[in-house]
């Protein structure tokens, strides 16, 4: 029987193959046999293939900071959520962390840990029954009861679903970018079609979209495509505070670092990036510092110069110390 295997995740391509396929803007560009040795290495490695997938060589997998980080910006205090049909059930349990200025924190977690529960009920309340706890900019809580008062206080959320809840797939692309805040297009609360045309197609060229114009429907781009629009849509909103859930999910490694310059881009800008991800390297290679959550809780912190797999992996299964 043959076998054929279509993934991002280029280790697992590389283990299983006899032959890998490399297919870039819907063509072949070229196929490499996988020769093995005795102990099962391959003649090819990852670089060799990537290099094939975004038709040049990647120094690095992921961009160095640029910017300094500044004071803490913006902290969570004792964040509790409970499920939201389900009384009494805990989902999230008193998350404390902080973020600074100018800065990416990573927040790793294995599925079930809590991560998008409280994302998502951070961003408005729009999970879960909330308890308690507070948001603060500058040591000034916020209220974000709802979504429109989470953007109006500079917080921006990318979910980890962009087809269901990120996209209106049958709309194009000048629509999606400007959808979450319509008042930069507008005048007395009257659509302009025009200046929409123009910031959408600002925002567009600076995500670097591949489309046939700001007209297309989205539905018809490619993955990582999808993915800048929506990153595009919430960076039209002039976040404080940007909130990625598994950005670079189901998309290739070129759309991946154009996505991770784009982040360090709007960190250096002054930013507070918080970046869930179910990738170790990924969370290790962006980040600045990493909580680990499991069980709905945050169960320690780490500096990126000390965080290794193997230190997260403990804390993400509470074997780990939490101080």
């Amino acid at each position: 029987m043959a076998c054929v295997l279509i993934s991002h995740k280029l280790g697992e391509v590389m283990r299983v193959s006899d032959e890998v396929t490399i297919l870039r803007d819907g063509r072949t560009v070229e196929t490499l046999a996988v020769e093995r040795d005795d102990r099962g290495g391959a003649s090819i490695d990852e670089d060799r293939v990537i290099r094939g997938m975004v038709g040049r060589d990647l120094d690095q997998r992921y961009p160095d900071p640029d910017g300094e980080i500044g004071p803490v910006r913006f902290e969570v205090r004792d964040w509790t959520v409970d499920h939201p049909t389900q009384a009494g059930r805990r989902m999230v349990e008193g998350v404390d962390l902080t973020l600074r200025r100018g800065e990416v924190v990573g927040l790793a977690g294995l599925m079930g840990a809590g991560r998008t529960e409280f994302a998502m009920s951070l961003f408005g309340r729009s999970y879960g029954r909330y308890v308690r706890g507070g948001l603060f900019r500058d040591g000034a809580e916020l209220r974000v009861n709802d979504v429109a008062a989470a953007i109006a206080a500079g917080v921006a959320y990318v979910p980890e679903d962009r087809k269901s809840l990120g996209l209106v797939l049958d709309d194009d692309i000048r629509h999606n970018t400007t959808l979450a805040a319509l008042d930069r297009v507008s005048t007395r609360g009257v659509l302009d079609p025009g200046l929409e045309t123009v910031e959408a197609r600002r925002m567009s060229e600076r995500m670097r979209v591949r489309s046939h114009g700001i007209d297309q429907t989205v539905r018809t781009l490619s993955g990582g495509n999808q993915q800048k629009v929506v990153l595009g849509k919430w960076m039209f909103t002039r976040p404080e505070l940007l909130i990625l859930d598994e950005p670079t999910r189901g998309i290739d490694v070129g759309a991946k670092y154009e996505i991770y310059l784009i982040v360090r881009r709007l960190a250096a800008e002054g930013a507070c990036v918080l970046l869930i991800s179910s990738e170790l390297p990924e969370i290790l290679g962006m980040s600045d510092r990493v909580y680990a959550m499991c069980e709905g809780r945050v169960t320690g912190q780490v500096a990126a110069a000390d965080a290794d797999q193997e230190t997260l992996m403990r804390l993400m299964t509470r074997t780990g110390d939490p101080t």
